[in-house]
């Protein structure tokens, strides 16, 4: 699994985009509200971890998630 982490602009917010190992967008959710989206792909166990992981992420950088 990837994340990516988009910077939004003007009125737009920052958002994070999750995908599979074949590049498919499972989860597209802004970096302030995660919950709803982690729950429907089934990681919301893992929340704490992949926000963790978003905070210290640089925009526009993909980065492969093992868990």
């Amino acid at each position: 699994m990837y994340i990516i982490k988009v910077k939004g602009v003007a009125k737009i917010p920052d958002y994070v985009q999750l995908r599979d190992d074949e590049f498919t967008l499972l989860a597209y959710f802004r970096v302030d509200r995660p919950e709803k989206s982690l729950d429907k792909v089934g990681l919301a166990d893992k929340a704490d971890y992949i926000m963790n992981v978003v905070r210290e992420l640089p925009f526009g950088q993909i980065l492969k998630l093992d868990f």
